[in-house]
């Protein structure tokens, strides 16, 4: 019976901390592997720009006409409509 409250306090923390942060780790994961060159980003550093070129774990991401910078694929946050970025 001692051991009740701790095993409560285990599953309640599953089921609100852990559980929803996997569920969000999965997701961009999914989002990340679906990038395709031209797709308009966000990065984590608030840079937007539309990925020229991409490799294993870089993206080159064209912030400007002629202006590119390279950052890791897991920087990326958000992929954003077409026609976001002009």
């Amino acid at each position: 019976m001692g051991m009740l409250p701790l095993v409560l306090m285990f599953v309640v923390l599953y089921f609100v901390m852990i559980r929803p942060q996997m569920k969000r780790q999965k997701e961009h994961k999914a989002m990340i592997d679906a990038l395709a060159k031209g797709d308009e980003i966000v990065t984590s550093g608030g840079l937007l720009g539309k990925v020229a070129k991409m490799d294993d774990n870089f993206l080159s991401v064209e912030v400007a006409s002629g202006v590119e910078v390279k950052v890791q694929r897991s920087a990326v946050v958000q992929v954003l409509p077409k026609g976001s970025v002009k």
